[in-house]
């Protein structure tokens, strides 16, 4: 199944390179682990940020790079990182009996409010879409929304690389307590709204008996809102290069 799905996201891939090729896009440079187009970090940031991946590449060969881009000039951003991570080369190519392409791209554009965490084909059974999705529901949109910028960046990283450097199995296990745990969720969910659909048919049947007539009725009320935020702030360095990864669409986007 999972062959699969990789190999209609490569068929994907094929197409949109074809139809629009990357060279006609205005990529930012690849000048280190952190591509702060936007400005959203602080110098302080982008060390720590920078140190912290450089350490991961080195215990692990894999590549995590962050850049927050001032315009997704128009495309969706799935599309755009998939296209940004593949022009950058993120991660090993073929290589021995290397893992390859083993790269991740973690992609924040504030003006369109989107974030999108890219995924090379080597690490799509350790960074699932479902991960992918998780880390930014709830690591990186919350402190969004709430305006604090750097800390869903500095959060989404440690999520990533937390998942990336653990050993196979633990990798393996992390994925399936999320499983079980979104499993258990969804679960409740049904138990609730089907106990709710039970008391609301049991009222209509028997609420209304020995109370005379035309008095039955309930009603039941649901709402639900979203909230909004924003804010900015730095810069990176140079000689570095992706290693000649490749990517298919694997991962997850989200707004805030």
């Amino acid at each position: 199944m999972a062959s699969v799905r990789q190999l209609l996201r490569m068929i994907f891939a094929t197409c949109v390179l074809v139809a629009s090729p990357l060279a006609a896009q205005d990529f930012p440079e690849l000048t280190g682990r952190i591509v702060d187009q936007a400005g959203l970090l602080d110098e302080k940031n982008t060390t720590n940020l920078t140190e912290k991946l450089r350490k991961l590449e080195e215990t692990t060969t894999r590549q995590l790079v962050v850049a927050t881009v001032n315009d997704l000039e128009g495309y969706d951003i799935a599309d755009y990182g998939n296209r940004l991570a593949r022009h950058w080369q993120l991660g090993r190519g073929a290589n021995d009996n290397a893992e390859k392409d083993n790269g991740v791209l973690l992609l924040v554009a504030p003006n369109e409010r989107r974030v999108r965490i890219e995924v090379g084909y080597g690490l799509e059974g350790v960074i699932t879409d479902a991960l992918a999705s998780h880390i930014i529901q709830e690591s990186i949109a919350p402190k969004f929304r709430q305006g604090n910028m750097r800390g869903g960046i500095v959060s989404g990283v440690y999520q990533i690389a937390k998942q990336l450097e653990l050993p196979p199995e633990e990798a393996q296990g992390a994925l399936e307590d999320l499983a079980s745990e979104k499993l258990w969720d969804d679960g409740g969910l049904v138990f609730v709204v089907a106990l709710v659909l039970v008391i609301g048919i049991w009222i209509g049947l028997f609420g209304g008996r020995g109370k005379g007539r035309g008095k039955r009725v309930s009603s039941w009320n649901y709402t639900s809102s979203s909230r909004r935020s924003r804010s900015s702030s730095s810069r990176s360095s140079s000689s570095f290069r992706g290693g000649g990864g490749s990517f298919g669409g694997g991962g997850a986007s989200g707004g805030w």
